[in-house]
């Protein structure tokens, strides 16, 4: 016997053990980023080790997908404490916000072209590959 949302309650389960997944490896970065690589963020080496786990085998895509697409979709409310403390502290920020503004677009607009930049490079680069390895060589 199946229960009628069993197929929702199994979704919802894997997305929860996926981001619990996430977080896991988030809480291993800040040990390693503290204790051994003090100058680098938890965020950096957290994509290192995942990285690192995928390329070994230990960690598939699949296992971490829905729970990463969830965070994604949700992020706006990581954003929520951010903007809440601008507003509170907008005197402080007031005569400074052409500048904050200068920055945010400048540095957006500096990872746009880099990511890509980046894609188009790695694009260039398996298009080669691909061709090189049709043509026999």
């Amino acid at each position: 016997m199946t229960l009628p949302n069993s197929g929702k309650l199994r979704s919802f389960l894997r997305t929860l053990f996926q981001i619990g997944l996430i977080v896991g490896i988030w809480l291993l970065a800040v040990e390693v980023s503290g204790r051994f690589l003090p100058g680098i963020p938890p965020t950096v080496s957290g994509i290192a080790i995942a990285l690192a786990l995928m390329t070994l085998g230990l960690l598939r895509r699949e296992w971490v997908a829905d729970g990463a697409t969830w965070l994604l979709r949700e992020m706006l409310l990581f954003f929520i404490p951010v903007v809440i403390a601008v507003l509170q502290y907008r005197s402080l920020l007031e005569g400074k916000m052409i500048a904050i503004l200068c920055v945010i677009v400048g540095s957006t607009a500096c990872v746009m072209l880099a990511t890509a930049f980046t894609v188009d490079l790695a694009w260039r680069l398996e298009k080669h590959l691909r061709d090189k390895k049709e043509s026999g060589q």
